[in-house]
């Protein structure tokens, strides 16, 4: 039976070296062996493990941050209310249960969830039951009305390039074969004019990441947000700029190298927020806030000791750890930002600085 990787170290042997981000894409997307086409890899019997599976309040808050700033832009009475990548379904979930008590929230939105992954889109399709949902595969495919949306740990998936500076020019990183065996290498220096703004914050021998889908996917969101109105909450981990190797690969919950087993462990890379930012004018973006922050300006602690009076041993146990783990600054708290993506005349959603 020929693997993924075997079809990987056919394709370098007949092509040449991969670029990373075409290396990412076919072990995350390839239609019969990628990660996220065969798989579910969310949960306890997964690889990771996302903040809304964590706890129920991840969502309830973000749902009603969203259904505020819904009702701060007067409350329009058609909007899209949309997830990028939105995994199992469990956010979408919880933020539709959270906001059927904002009257006329529900009832105006249509749910649309941007996922490439069938086999993914049958679990949403169950967690989402008795909705009406909506399908497709790119933010550019969003309807033309206003937008409400959240991308949770979405960025961090989109497929990056890798460049080693040499003098004023740039090598790429690639995946070659070496004995048989997936290696890295570089490629030839060659100027890279795009990345002129870079020699100024980088000396020889850093490496920075480029991600090309970024810009266009922001690009659709904020278009319909400037337009029409509604926001956009990011929530992912990374910092305001990138430098340095991010690529990383998940297995079983553990770190593994991302060349061991290809399709079989998650990729991603850290999202540079600054350039994200950049790319959604002309609408405004808040200023990048860690996920804990954000949260508890949200009222997380006031929902868990609610939450937490009718709970006792064990169940009470989990509840604290996953308060500690999506808020405390050595676990989920620092590591993941926030930023919020609004129209022109409108504020922040709530918890975000302008």
């Amino acid at each position: 039976m020929t693997t993924l990787r075997d079809h990987i170290i056919e394709h370098i042997h007949a092509n040449g070296p991969m670029r990373i981000d075409e290396y990412m894409a076919m072990c995350l997307l390839h239609p019969t062996g990628g990660y996220y086409t065969t798989r579910d890899p969310f949960g306890a019997e997964g690889d990771f493990v996302t903040a809304p599976e964590i706890s129920q309040m991840f969502g309830e808050l973000i749902g009603l941050c969203l259904a505020q700033t819904w009702l701060s832009q007067g409350a329009p009475d058609r909007f899209t209310l949309a997830e990028l990548g939105p995994g199992r379904g469990t956010l979408m979930a919880d933020i539709l249960r959270a906001t059927r008590a904002v009257p006329g929230f529900v009832q105006a939105a249509q749910i649309t969830l941007v996922e490439a992954s069938a086999s993914l889109r049958d679990v949403q399709r169950k967690a989402l039951a008795g909705h009406a949902v909506h399908w497709c595969d790119s933010a550019d495919a969003l309807p033309d009305q206003p937008l409400y949306l959240i991308a949770n740990e979405f960025f961090d998936a989109l497929p990056i390039r890798q460049f080693l500076r040499d003098g004023t020019g740039w090598r790429e990183r690639q995946v070659g074969v070496t004995d048989g065996a997936l290696c890295f290498g570089l490629g030839p220096v060659l100027p890279q004019p795009a990345f002129a703004d870079r020699l100024a914050d980088t000396q020889d021998g850093d490496l920075i990441e480029d991600c090309a889908q970024l810009a266009p996917t922001v690009q659709a969101i904020t278009a319909r947000i400037s337009a029409h109105g509604g926001t956009a909450l990011i929530i992912d981990y990374g910092d305001w700029h990138s430098l340095g190797d991010t690529f990383q690969a998940l297995r079983g919950h553990q770190s593994v190298d991302p060349l061991t087993a290809p399709g079989q462990c998650d990729l991603t890379a850290h999202v540079d927020f600054e350039k994200l930012a950049l790319a959604a004018a002309p609408a405004q973006h808040s200023r990048i806030t860690p996920q804990g922050v954000f949260l508890e300006r949200l009222g997380i602690t006031q929902r868990a000791q609610t939450l937490a009076t009718t709970m006792t041993g064990k169940q009470l146990e989990n509840h604290i750890a996953a308060h500690r783990r999506l808020t405390h600054p050595s676990e989920m708290g620092n590591l993941f930002k926030v930023i919020g993506l609004f129209p022109p005349t409108q504020s922040p959603p709530p918890g975000l600085d302008p």
